[in-house]
Formats: structure tokens, C-alpha cells, sequence
């Protein structure tokens, strides 16, 4: 309906937004054109503060890759209110971490691999802080061990931080050529997965699984969803995990959903306090 992009381009004066080409998107979507990729968070903050007036949840999508995101000349069908309930509810139940886990949770650690595990992927090498480690043992439990045994060692803890500080931060995120703002037929955190584009979230199934995966992060540490680029996710995060426990957790969360992420679970534990950008990462 125009009376709909109407209100939306009326709300979006003063913002950076204003003025963008809008229409209507796949889905029952309405799609912004035109963003600047330089400023994009800045264009997805104005839409996120707006939600309560728009009722739509914002997510910045591309379509370097995908010709169907494209504005449309009429509305197109979404999905019912009936529809969208269901989706939400099966996302309620759905256990996303029984079904999102990173193959290395599976491995032991024999003789011979303490460096490379205790080296990570950014080169700081830990074998030290592990040294009378029993093997064989499973990769998470030695990794739990050197993780916890880091916090303790100011110095090392400072120059492990130094070297993977990157990946909780915006400089890092990717920006395509071509950037569109999508705006959900939903203010409903669950209920905006039925419209992401993710490769790790290919099946109904899955995407219910993100969903649930979007809620509990939304409420334990404010993290939204502001970017789908097909194989990649970026987060703005409110309330950052602190070290130990939390950072753990929120580390094998990250880990499980982005097995591209390439880094140890202890490298993005040390990250995850001091930065306020999340990245998933998952292609083939």
C-alpha cells in the first residue's frame, strides 16, 4: 500500500535515510535503496529506533549476489498472521544448540597438538599454560583450561587481546558494493528469521532454530540483528559478556553458528568483552 511508504519516508525525515528511493519488497518487505555503505550502521540504528513507529524490525540485506532483493512495482504476499505465529511457537521450542555445534567440540587432543591448540589462530602461543595437561583430552576441555588459566596472567591475557581485539569490532565487518534496507513485516525478534537469508539456516527448520537463536541473545546481551549478507551475519551487541563464565558461553555460542569464524573459542572469549560487534560467518 503507498499510505504505508508514505508514513515510512514521513518518519525517516532527519535521519540518514531520508530521501532513499522505497518500495516494496519480496515477502511483504519494504525495501530502502541506495544506502551508503560507508554509514551503514548509522542507517540501520535510525531504522532500529524506529520500530516503534514503523512496527518493522530493520535488517540491511544486498543484492550483489541475490536478483530477486529488488523493489517491487506492487506489494507482494507474505506470510499470514496464523503463518507467523506458527513459525514463532515451532522457534520457541526448537533446542538451536542441540543442532548448531562446532565440529571441533567433537575432537580429543593427543601428544604433539598442545601447540597448535594453545597457539590459536592469531599466533600467540599458550603451550606454557598447559604443559602438565593430561592426554589425550577433549579439545573443549583443554581449551576451558587454558582459557581460564590466561585470565590469571595479566600480560598474556593483554597481548592475546591485542591480536584478536579485531573481531568484535565494526572496522572488521564486511560492506558490499550495493546495500538495501529491509524492513520486516514484524517487530517480533523470533519472527524476523522467517525472512533472513543465511547459509546456515537453509531449511525451515533452521531458520526456526536461528530464531530462537536471535531471542536468546537479544536477551542475554542485546545483540541485533543488523546485516544478512547471505553467508554472513552482523550484530550490534548492548551488553557485552564478561570474562570467564559469560564469555565462554557466548564464545561456543558464536563459534557453533559460525564455523568460518577462524579463530579458537579461547581467542574469541578474550574478544567478546572488548568489543561491540558480533560476526557470524558460515559458507561452504
Amino acid at each position: 500500500m503507498r499510505n504505508d511508504l508514505d508514513q515510512i519516508e514521513a518518519a525517516f525525515v532527519g535521519t540518514p535515510l531520508a530521501g532513499l528511493p522505497i518500495g516494496h519488497g519480496p515477502s511483504g518487505t519494504i525495501l530502502v535503496a541506495d544506502v551508503d555503505p560507508e554509514r551503514l550502521r548509522e542507517a540501520w540504528q535510525a531504522a532500529d529506533a524506529l520500530v516503534p513507529v514503523t512496527g518493522r524490525l530493520p535488517v540491511l540485506v544486498t543484492d550483489d549476489f541475490d536478483d530477486m532483493i529488488a523493489i517491487r512495482p506492487e506489494p507482494e504476499r507474505g506470510p499470514s498472521t496464523s503463518e507467523l505465529h506458527a513459525f514463532v511457537e515451532a522457534a520457541r521450542s526448537s533446542e538451536p544448540w542441540l543442532a548448531y555445534r562446532h565440529h571441533g567440540d567433537d575432537h580429543v587432543a593427543d601428544e604433539g597438538e598442545i601447540e597448535f591448540h594453545a597457539r590459536g589462530v592469531a599466533g600467540v602461543d599458550l603451550s606454557a599454560l598447559v604443559s602438565d595437561v593430561v592426554l589425550p583430552t577433549p579439545v573443549p576441555e583443554l581449551e576451558r583450561t587454558l582459557y581460564e588459566r590466561l585470565l590469571t596472567d595479566t600480560d598474556l591475557h593483554a597481548r592475546v587481546l591485542d591480536s584478536v581485539r579485531l573481531v568484535t569490532q565494526f572496522d572488521y565487518w564486511y560492506a558490499p558494493d550495493s546495500v538495501l534496507l529491509m524492513l520486516l513485516p514484524t517487530s517480533d525478534v523470533r519472527g524476523c528469521a522467517y525472512w533472513v537469508d543465511f547459509y546456515g539456516a537453509l531449511t525451515l527448520a533452521d531458520q526456526q532454530r536461528l530464531a530462537e537463536v536471535l531471542a536468546q541473545w537479544r536477551h542475554q546481551w542485546d545483540a541485533r540483528l543488523v546485516a544478512s549478507w547471505g553467508t554472513m551475519l552482523q550484530f550490534q551487541v548492548g551488553h557485552r559478556p564478561t570474562p570467564g563464565d559469560d564469555a565462554w558461553a557466548a564464545a561456543g555460542q558464536l563459534r557453533a553458528l559460525a564455523p568460518n569464524l577462524e579463530l579458537s573459542r579461547w581467542e574469541v572469549a578474550v574478544a567478546l568483552p572488548a568489543g561491540d560487534a558480533w560476526f557470524v560467518h558460515n559458507r561452504p
